[in-house]
């Protein structure tokens, strides 16, 4: 972000999340959102009374099918900017960059980037608006995508220019152990602290960080989700704590339930 901060006459660095699904690419992108945002508000604390607080962060889905209309009308809508039915996509784009600017977007986050396919003639010009706004918008861009170097994204002088301007940033399922670390049990012990069941007690999911680790093949997404439905469960049935029956109970995402329990060929 420092180094783009001054940077005016071509395209700001930007880097790229990419990894396998339910990896946690989309919880890592917002994480970094969230740090920008605390971080910004820290240092520069709204006026008391002020009716526009700054908006450093902004995060935008692409769209499935997107176009290049579609796509800013999606910037439009984060911020709340109106879109009348005959406006152009220039318009859009306009109103767009001037309201971003004086927001103080500092960050922009773009998801599920992989939909974007630069070899047909929309792909082609949605790529052309990222690029437009990377040059008119003083903030850097941070996107995310399904295994990007496999889809169409880097390919062709559009795609080039991407991946010229872009580092690539692998998210893949945690490990166990990491060295003298244990990143995945780390992961756990932060879900648990933030779980408010009245009867659980703190280390239990932890002490199961092997078998989660094997149930969820280490994808983030595959976690977050067993552990919220068992708790869930746990409110639902007024046991109020998390077991590991309530947790071998609940059937997970087919890619998790294909890992731990594999279909045998008879």
């Amino acid at each position: 972000m420092i180094l783009g901060r001054h940077q005016q006459t071509t395209a700001r660095p930007s880097l790229i999340v990419t990894g396998p699904a339910a990896a946690g690419k989309p919880t890592a992108l917002l994480n970094v959102g969230r740090t920008c945002h605390l971080a910004h508000t820290r240092k520069n604390p709204p006026p008391p009374g002020s009716a526009h607080p700054a908006v450093p962060v902004a995060y935008v889905l692409v769209p499935p099918g997107a176009t290049a209309k579609t796509l800013i009308t999606e910037f439009a809508r984060y911020l709340g900017i109106p879109v009348a039915t005959r406006m152009t996509q220039t318009q859009i784009t306009d109103a767009v960059c001037h309201t971003y600017t004086a927001a103080g977007v500092q960050l922009v986050l773009i998801d599920e980037i992989h939909r974007l396919n630069p070899r047909t003639t929309t792909g082609a010009q949605t790529a052309d608006l990222i690029k437009d706004l990377t040059e008119r918008l003083p903030a850097t861009f941070v996107y995310a995508g399904i295994n990007v170097t496999d889809t169409p994204l880097f390919n062709g002088v559009r795609g080039a220019q991407l991946a010229g301007r872009a580092t690539l940033i692998t998210c893949g399922p945690l490990p166990a152990r990491h060295g003298r670390r244990q990143p995945f049990r780390d992961v756990i012990t932060d879900i648990e602290n933030a779980l408010d069941l009245e009867h659980h007690k703190r280390g239990t999911l932890p002490r199961h960080a092997s078998y989660l680790h094997q149930r969820t093949a280490g994808r983030i997404g595959s976690l977050t989700r067993l552990i919220r439905q068992a708790a869930i469960t746990a409110i639902s049935d007024g046991t109020e704590r998390i077991t590991k029956a309530t947790l071998e109970a609940i059937r997970l995402d087919h890619l998790a339930e294909t890992h731990h329990r594999p279909t045998r060929n008879r």
